[in-house]
């Protein structure tokens, strides 16, 4: 894990990070919480990680994503930094992928973005300050490897979802930013052939790689950043 990090500007904040049970949600929490942030981890299952509070909360369901904030902003007081990390990713091929699994991909990746975003921005807006970053993929951008349709095109969705956000809250000190990572050693791509010799770096991304960003976009030295989608990918993808 990375040690020394230090950004300004979230001593004290309340965050509130989907997917945060394991990997790259995992590392972002324990991040932010290493920067003074007051960290609600959700996850289908409440996370346990030291010194955040574990919620357990369906993204897909719009009643658990209001249970869910109504117990943060109880317990810990009102969202300022919004972390969209819940995600599936399915590989099937496009002529197998049957609608109710496309629509799985989508509930989750794409409407569970929605609705965290939905129920976070009001307050943000009405306080003159926030933070949301979405974490989208290279996949949004290229289509992906083969056969992953349905995760491609929920990922392009949250990343324009982001942009979207951004161009309408920009004026109520509100920034919207998503990452687009790549080859992120997690297991989500445990079962893809080796890839490492396809990255310029030469190594995989790790959770780190992709929490250090989420932390800096959520900090206090990014507030003339919005609307933008970064690729944490070491070079795997040049555009």
């Amino acid at each position: 894990m990375a040690t020394g990090l230090h950004v300004d500007g979230l001593d004290g904040r309340v965050a509130l990070v989907t997917g945060a049970a394991r990997g790259i949600g995992r590392r972002i929490t324990e991040v932010l919480r290493d920067q003074g942030t007051r960290v609600a981890a959700c996850d289908l299952e409440a996370p346990s990680t030291p010194d955040v509070l574990g919620i357990a909360m369906d993204v897909t369901r719009e009643e658990d994503v209001a249970r869910g904030y109504d117990q943060v902003e109880a317990e810990l007081g009102p969202v300022d930094v919004l972390v969209v990390n819940a995600g599936i990713f399915v590989i099937e091929p496009f002529a197998e992928t049957s609608l109710a699994s496309w629509q799985r991909t989508m509930d989750v990746n794409l409407t569970g973005a929605f609705l965290c975003a939905r129920r976070a921005l009001p307050a943000m807006r009405e306080r003159g300050y926030g933070r949301v970053v979405m974490i989208g993929s290279s996949a949004g951008t290229t289509g992906g490897a083969k056969s992953v349709a349905a995760y491609a095109a929920s990922k392009a969705g949250v990343m324009t979802l982001a942009k979207a956000i951004a161009s309408e809250y920009a004026g109520a000190g509100v920034t919207s930013n998503a990452l687009a990572p790549a080859l992120i050693d997690t297991e989500m791509i445990a079962s893809m052939p080796d890839m490492r010799g396809a990255v310029p770096v030469g190594r995989l991304g790790t959770p780190d790689d992709v929490a250090a960003v989420v932390a800096f976009l959520c900090s206090a030295h990014a507030g003339y950043i919005t609307g933008e989608v970064v690729d944490v990918n070491g070079g795997f993808l040049i555009d």
